[in-house]
């Protein structure tokens, strides 16, 4: 399930494990640690970052978006109902 995570940039849901906020220092440190390693894929579009997505690669990707509007674009997918009731 491909979602946009914003400027024209998609990620595939199935592989994040998870979707953090990007303001607290340790969140800081990951993803400068992430960028040094070259781990790191921006999709900010020169924007701040408000989010990271930690992928199951061990890649983060970096968002402009809050995690609370990924999220709601997430639950309104038409698909991502679909593949909560085959489980």
């Amino acid at each position: 399930m491909l979602i946009n995570i914003g400027y024209g940039n998609v990620v595939n849901m199935d592989k994040v494990i998870s979707i953090i906020r990007a303001d607290a220092a340790p969140i800081k440190r990951m993803i400068q640690i992430a960028k040094d390693e070259n781990t790191a894929v921006d999709a900010t579009c020169g924007r701040k970052t408000k989010c990271i997505l930690v992928m199951d690669s061990g890649h983060i990707v970096l968002s402009a978006l809050l995690p609370e509007t990924i999220e709601n674009r997430v639950i309104e997918n038409p698909l991502a109902e679909r593949s909560l009731d085959d489980e």
